[in-house]
């Protein structure tokens, strides 16, 4: 997800709320058996696939009970490598960041699907838009469902069990249509998909848009400025300790500092390379786990959401 953009377009959101399943006198938390004012947590990856430092910061993320959730751009070269890995990590949670974007000055990519088939998606050297308002300019609706399509049936091919989808630098909820889209790709998989409710207000005009099976994401906290080192882990575990009962989402941005990674985001301290060493180091950091502890944060995931949805679906 992203970045300077990404309040932006959430901010476009409003829903519905009395319609949804988990709006009623049962909380999600009571579903799961934990009392009704738990504060439950998802701490979650972007950005997986980008590049292979961020494939070996998530591992190693994972494994060391830093993240207990993260989501895979299917687009990018190095997906191959962390669907291997998800493949044989089934224990572990990985959802898919549809991805219409490629922001980086130098490392782009394009669809999953043909060029041919998705020219509206790209610019004049084949790449996905590196912004988001380039995306609302230019795509075709239908190009954006076969491509966001043709994302999952790739992970799927690669024996990727997606838990839920999200959406890289929030391009999908830009407008009513593109959301539109994100929610019939997610029902059509039979996925939950990631909606903040925090940053969805005063858009009447998405009410109806949300059906009735759909699990939405209280609180949404995501790092949005650079700031000094000293301060990482003050950020992150101020937002632990000011957490408030419901469906709560920490985003994260993880990678392994080095030249692979600080190529990458050339000229974008904003989820560079040191930012993303950086959050991996708090996230594994002891005083962050006691943090957690201290504060009585239960986490969960996406998968533990998609089999209750199923098990109340009857499925």
């Amino acid at each position: 997800m992203k970045k300077n953009q990404l309040f932006l377009f959430y901010f476009l959101l409003v829903f519905f709320f009395p319609a949804n399943i988990f709006s009623q006198s049962i909380s999600l938390a009571q579903r799961l058996g934990f009392d009704k004012n738990t504060k439950l947590l998802i701490i979650h990856a972007d950005d997986i696939g980008l590049a292979h430092s961020v494939n070996t910061a998530t591992i190693k993320a994972f494994e060391g009970a830093g993240i207990n959730s993260a989501s895979i751009m299917v687009p990018c070269p190095w997906f191959p490598e962390i669907a291997a890995y998800a493949k044989d990590h089934t224990e572990y949670d990985f959802g898919l960041h549809l991805t219409l974007n490629a922001e980086w000055k130098n490392y782009r990519w394009g669809g999953v699907s043909p060029a041919t088939e998705i020219p509206s998606l790209l610019d004049k050297k084949g790449f996905f838009y590196r912004s988001v308002k380039e995306v609302v300019e230019h795509a075709n609706p239908i190009e954006v469902e076969k491509e966001l399509i043709a994302q999952v049936e790739r992970a799927l091919a690669f024996g990727v069990k997606p838990t839920h989808l999200d959406n890289h630098m929030g391009s999908l909820f830009a407008t009513p249509e593109l959301f539109q889209i994100y929610l019939k790709v997610g029902k059509i998989y039979n996925l939950p998909v990631f909606i903040p409710l925090n940053a969805a207000k005063g858009y009447p005009e998405l009410m109806n848009m949300i059906g009735e099976q759909q699990v939405f994401v209280d609180n949404y906290m995501m790092m949005n400025t650079n700031r000094p080192i000293s301060e990482w882990n003050e950020f992150y575990i101020d937002i632990v300790q000011q957490l408030q009962p419901g469906l709560n989402e920490l985003i994260v941005h993880v990678a392994i500092d080095n030249s692979e990674m600080q190529a990458v985001t050339i000229d974008h301290a904003d989820f560079g390379s040191a930012w993303r060493q950086n959050d991996l180091n708090t996230l594994l950091s002891k005083e962050f786990k006691i943090a957690l502890k201290e504060n009585n944060i239960k986490l969960i995931t996406w998968k533990e959401i998609g089999n209750l949805l199923n098990k109340m679906n009857g499925e």
